[in-house]
């Protein structure tokens, strides 16, 4: 089966009685016509586990017959550059296959939120859309609006009838550009809808419970600890999950940043060690490191790739000699990243990432905790930070600029465990928590650059000695390498200015318990 095609849209959805009646919208601003399009009907059969897992996380999975969509559709919350990102939705499209079981081709993408659940049809929905093309002043498509009579069917039997508009984006536009038709609407008696979807709502209560992670509510300093280890777990499985899906459809960046939230978890262990039942913390940090070790050898592969080819682009060696080096770096790293993206992609299908992801539901909802967990977050969090700290602080104070790239490493790696510690901690203790994190990240972005550097000059000084490198292939290495090096040695300098601005004891005086 082919790819599904993807349509990014932008969604208002309000909902109105029975008598409502369309307002002309000629008091809109910047409207230039209004195009009423020929009435469709349509069934949609909608998918989702038992205990409407997909409908919880704002998810819509259906086969829809009619109109001019007729096929399989999986629609998925996305992050938007809109400031209301809640009404963006990706929408992926299989033609009609014919099938009445919904294709593996989507089903497979939202894996870590069914979690292997079987999928069944839950709903049936019959609809008469009537519609608008609402054109701007310049004549081009502005937004659509839809006026939908629907019908919920169960057991051959209509169990409730309602009228919902939906007011659409064209394409390259956003939410802010149809407010005033939107505002049109309500003001002749719409009321914007609770509801992402028609599903949701034939669905009832079970599909508006919350989602089996669901985004954390605020913690405040006089809480129980318990909560803001609940509300880490929480937010970091849920954008774990996020970014599984998004590594799934092959979208940018989502190795590093499921890698990011997995290291984020296992952060969360250790900080919050003593408020945590050892064995039950054993036991998740085992199945973490595994997929982050996983997660890296996609990963890595990939940054050193990146790197050595934008670094041999920066080189002033010739053009003959450039072409030949990025034939080496190719013959390496092309086929590795090919092959460890297979592997990982195999990897998150296997029983083993199944049962890691329910462990990581439990963990977001469940934690096993001790008695210590019941202090308030004021009392009990801010010494966790404390040793984690102070092995940085000693690690960073001694770094010099010569020298080997070891003690460097050492340190990017206490920064980053300090850093996701202190990150664990700003969501309680508010703006000087995050500064101080904030500092941190500039630590750790030094840091990090410093090791992808090294790793790269120590690449290309491999692949320059190579058996079988030509010359010209050699030279344009050799540059590489020098370049990388002088990296590292600007990074070092960087590094050392900035730290006793990061260090300095008024970025922490938040932490009660810190009396360094």
């Amino acid at each position: 089966m082919s790819a599904p095609k993807v349509h990014h849209e932008i969604e208002q959805k309000l909902d109105v009685p029975a008598r409502f009646r369309m307002p002309d919208f000629s008091g809109v601003n910047g409207l230039a016509s209004v195009v009423t399009q020929p009435t469709v009907r349509h069934t949609a059969y909608y998918f989702d586990t038992a205990d409407l897992r997909l409908a919880r996380s704002g998810i819509t999975l259906r086969r829809r017959l009619g109109g001019t969509d007729a096929g399989w559709h999986l629609k998925l919350p996305v992050e938007s550059s809109d400031s209301r990102d809640d009404l963006a939705r990706d929408e992926l499209q299989l033609p009609p296959d014919g099938k009445t079981t919904p294709p593996a081709a989507l089903t497979g993408l939202v894996l870590a939120v069914t979690r292997g659940a079987p999928i069944a049809e839950v709903a049936k929905i019959r609809t008469a859309r009537g519609s608008l093309a609402v054109l701007d002043s310049d004549g081009a498509p502005l937004c659509e609006v839809t006026d939908d009579r629907v019908a919920v069917l169960q057991k051959g039997h209509v169990s409730l009838r309602f009228r919902e508009f939906e007011v659409e984006a064209a394409t390259k536009r956003s939410a802010s550009e149809f407010a005033e038709v939107v505002a049109a609407l309500i003001a002749a008696g719409a009321t914007p809808s609770t509801f992402t979807s028609k599903a949701r709502r034939a669905l009832g209560a079970a599909a508006a419970a919350p989602a089996d992670v669901a985004r954390p509510g605020r913690v405040r300093p006089s809480d129980p600890a318990a909560d803001a280890v609940r509300a880490h777990f929480a937010r970091n499985v849920a954008g774990f999950v996020s970014q599984d899906i998004r590594l799934r459809r092959g979208l940018p960046d989502a190795v590093h940043q499921m890698r990011v939230a997995a290291r984020r978890l296992r952060s969360g262990l250790r900080v919050f060690d003593e408020l945590i039942d050892i064995e039950w913390s054993q036991q998740v940090d085992a199945e973490l490191a595994w997929i982050v070790h996983e997660l890296g050898i996609a990963r890595d592969v990939e940054v050193l790739q990146a790197r050595l080819v934008a670094g041999l682009a920066e080189t002033k060696s010739e053009r003959s000699d450039k072409a030949a080096a990025m034939a080496v770096i190719r013959a390496e790293y092309g086929a590795a990243t090919n092959g460890s993206l297979t592997k990982l992609l195999m990897t998150v299908e296997s029983p083993r990432y199944l049962a890691l992801l329910d462990l990581l539901v439990v963990a977001a909802n469940q934690p096993r905790l001790t008695e210590a967990a019941n202090e308030p977050c004021a009392t009990a969090l801010p010494p966790l930070l404390r040793s984690t700290w102070k092995k940085l602080a000693r690690d960073a104070s001694n770094l010099q600029r010569s020298g080997s790239d070891e003690p460097w490493h050492e340190t990017r790696l206490r920064a980053k465990r300090a850093r996701y510690a202190t990150d664990a901690l700003a969501p309680v203790f508010g703006k000087d928590a995050l500064r101080f994190a904030k500092s941190l990240e500039q630590v750790t972005d030094l840091l990090g650059r410093h090791q992808d550097a090294a790793i790269a000059a120590q690449a290309a000084r491999e692949l320059a000695l190579r058996d079988g490198a030509s010359g010209q292939a050699a030279f344009a290495l050799g540059m590489l390498h020098t370049l990388q090096r002088e990296e590292v040695a600007d990074v070092r300098r960087e590094f050392l200015k900035l730290w006793p601005e990061v260090s300095k004891p008024r970025l922490r005086r938040w932490m009660q318990a810190d009396r360094d």
